[in-house]
């Protein structure tokens, strides 16, 4: 290992004794492999330093850092992306290093494995589920512990149907609850004559029109949720998801003005659109099984749930003038998915800030997050709009 610049020698000393502390880094001293303190390392240099020590290092590891040296045209590795690589921290240099690299990785494909545990065939499973490059996989295989496990996408999930269930006790109705007269009253679900109590514009997930609506949403929600989250984080998800949900209730109230909302699909809708788009963008690398079924299934089951919505929204409502719910969150969803959502399932361990196009669409949800606001302030008493009484 190498200081970066004799400039920050002290803390590049600093982070070496970090990373050796805290990862398998090669014991080596600096001086040996970079006399010149010039913060580079030369790729001949490097070959000999993992044929030394390599054999104390995991092997996909191994084979990460002899792809990181093939792809560097100019003969020398930059110190920093060696620490980012030790450190799980890598910047989108390093994966342009292996990405252009002539190397081929060496050893057999993560399917072929055999002799591992239940665990770890599930993560096994699920790096072949998302990701769509082998050394990505790799990587994501050796460094998964399940630990933090994929918390917030089960706690949503048992959050919806503990409510959907003590207002199935407290109706006395499992199917359509949203027939019921009580159904609105509650202070989760998103209602126009209610929009200035703030929290309505996330809390309504909580709530589903009836089992049929938890179900669908639910089903997508763990089959796909929750593989996201094992290996991008509850972090970069529950960003996708929350984006999604607020689009949702925000876009419902600009274009269906008189509409309650309630579900989760704002959210479902965005994480499983940005992952089937992302399937088709790196259709080639995906390597799951059945991959064309499953994707039309998926989408079947994508269609069924707005059929039943859109349905649900121009049926006579049980009590008028009050309309049923809207199906317009599902379309915000879809939108915040294919955009932002594309964006974090495509830079897999990469740093979002660097990404310009994640800056472009987090600007554009922004500005539209701050029309919304300003349209529900001002555009219902401008616009005359004829609200249903509140519930």
């Amino acid at each position: 290992m190498v200081n970066s610049s004799p400039a920050v020698a002290a803390h590049a000393e600093g982070e070496e004794i970090e990373v050796l502390e805290s990862t398998d880094v090669l014991p080596v001293a600096p001086e040996d492999y970079d006399p010149e303190n010039s913060g580079f390392i030369s790729t001949e240099r490097f070959r000999d330093l993992l044929a030394a020590h390599g054999s104390e290092l995991d092997p996909h590891k191994l084979e990460v850092l002899l792809a990181l040296a093939d792809g560097n045209a100019d003969g020398k590795i930059c110190y920093q992306d060696f620490v980012n690589l030790m450190s799980n921290k890598r910047s989108n240099s390093f994966r342009r290093a292996i990405l252009q690299g002539s190397r081929q990785l060496r050893n057999s494909a993560l399917r072929e494995e055999v002799g591992l545990g239940l665990s770890r065939r599930l993560v096994r499973h699920v790096a072949y589920e998302t990701l769509p490059r082998e050394v990505d996989r790799k990587w994501y295989f050796d460094s998964y512990t399940y630990c933090p496990p994929p918390w917030l996408m089960l706690a949503i999930t048992i959050a919806e149907v503990v409510v959907f269930m003590y207002y199935g006790f407290q109706l006395n109705r499992w199917v359509l609850q949203v027939s019921s007269p009580y159904f609105l009253k509650g202070p989760l679900p998103y209602h126009p004559q209610l929009r200035a109590q703030a929290w309505r514009y996330l809390s309504y997930i909580f709530m589903h029109a009836g089992i049929e609506h938890l179900g669908l949403n639910m089903a997508m929600q763990l089959l796909v949720g929750v593989p996201l989250e094992m290996v991008h984080g509850a972090l970069r998800i529950g960003l996708v998801y929350v984006c999604g949900v607020l689009a949702g209730s925000l876009a419902v109230s600009v274009t269906d003005m008189t509409a309650p909302v309630v579900g989760s699909s704002g959210g479902v809708y965005a994480l499983v659109s940005a992952h089937l788009a992302n399937v088709v963008m790196n259709w080639s690398g995906m390597k799951c099984q059945f991959k064309l079924f499953r994707m039309a299934m998926a989408l079947v089951c994508m269609s069924v749930e707005f059929g039943r919505a859109v349905w649900l929204r121009f049926y006579p409502p049980a009590f008028p003038p009050c309309p049923n719910p809207s199906f317009v969150a599902h379309l915000g969803g879809v939108a915040v998915g294919l955009t932002l959502g594309v964006v974090v399932l495509q830079n897999y361990e990469q740093r979002l800030q660097e990404q310009s196009l994640f800056w472009i669409f987090f600007s554009v949800y922004t500005l539209f997050i701050l029309c919304g606001i300003f349209w529900n302030i001002f555009a219902y008493s401008l616009l005359d709009v004829k609200l249903p009484p509140p519930p």
